[in-house]
């Protein structure tokens, strides 16, 4: 590892970090190592990372002190934080600031944070159109990730503010993939109307992520928005109708329905799909697809993704 970058992957067995180890690993003559980032270095993915070639080290995104020793000796870090593992905005906001911190302490040339808008910039906490969130936040799971972009810029931290799109794998993994109605009929169901939806796999993520440090000092200081594509319901659905060889159509419902779903983070992911929809100019405008391409030139479109993953998705 001595003649390469060491890029420090914080969730390196997760979604977003495991894509970009994996590209890194895939690269061998790219000038860069992974050293991945997990609280169980023991666990299934953790060592298959170690037998690819990463180094594989335990950290603690709630200890300054577990991540400054973890990104010592770095020359970049991939930072993100997971607010469905706790549910917690506050807890996302800590995280990040211990991040920050710790690159700071730790001299890090050039870090990516994954991060999302501050839909409070857009809307304030006593607009109507929207609940709000334990009395401050409209959409929780972005207001915190977009709060926390000013913490590494205050540091003088090289940062890099990656603004990620809606995974296509949560129709695999979230429960968000066709599911048979009264009917029988396969349907998806987003409160979008017709606006369209920023989308992308979470491995190119990764990939863009390896992209950007590959380019070294060019995109440090800038905030750039990603996605593999800008799909509405209906293009969603025609395309699963094609992928799947059944029909599958496309179920709008009110964002107020949405919200009332009852599932874990139904109110957050109502708030944000209203969101996408309400500033949807905005919101694609800022996810460049000419940008995603130009770093990551194998980046899937939705057609190829399903077809790689069509019998991974559940049908419910």
């Amino acid at each position: 590892m001595a003649d390469r970058k060491i890029i420090a992957i914080v969730g390196a067995t997760g979604a977003q970090g495991g894509g970009l180890a994996r590209a890194i690993l895939a690269d061998r003559n790219g000038g860069f190592a992974a050293r991945a980032l997990t609280r169980k270095t023991g666990s299934e993915k953790a060592v298959e990372l170690q037998k690819a070639g990463a180094e594989v080290v335990e950290a603690d995104l709630d200890s300054v002190e577990s991540l400054t020793k973890a990104f010592t000796g770095a020359h970049g870090v991939f930072a993100l934080t997971n607010y469905w593992e706790h549910f917690s905005a506050d807890k996302e906001l800590e995280q990040a600031k211990n991040m920050a911190e710790a690159a700071k302490q730790a001299g890090v040339k050039h870090l990516i944070w994954s991060s999302l808008e501050d839909t409070r910039r857009f809307m304030s906490l006593d607009d109507p159109r929207m609940p709000t969130l334990h009395g401050k936040y409209k959409v929780e799971h972005f207001d915190a990730k977009g709060e926390a972009d000013a913490e590494f810029m205050k540091r003088g931290v090289p940062t890099t503010i990656l603004i990620t799109s809606f995974y296509w794998d949560n129709f695999i993994y979230f429960g968000a993939g066709p599911a048979k109605g009264p009917d029988g009929t396969l349907a998806i169901t987003f409160p979008m109307a017709d606006k369209p939806l920023p989308g992308i796999a979470a491995e190119d993520i990764g990939k863009v992520a390896y992209g950007i440090f590959k380019a070294g000092d060019r995109y440090i200081g800038k905030t750039v928005g990603i996605a593999g594509e800008h799909l509405t319901g209906a293009e969603m659905a025609a395309k699963f109708t094609k992928a799947l060889g059944q029909p599958v159509r496309y179920n709008d419902v009110p964002p107020d329905v949405y919200r009332g779903f009852g599932f874990p983070g139904a109110d957050d992911l109502g708030n944000m799909f209203q969101f996408n929809h309400d500033f949807a100019d905005y919101f694609c405008g800022a996810r460049s697809l000419e940008f995603s391409r130009s770093v990551n030139p194998g980046l899937q479109t939705f057609d190829s993704w399903l077809a790689a993953n069509k019998a991974r998705i559940p049908i419910q």
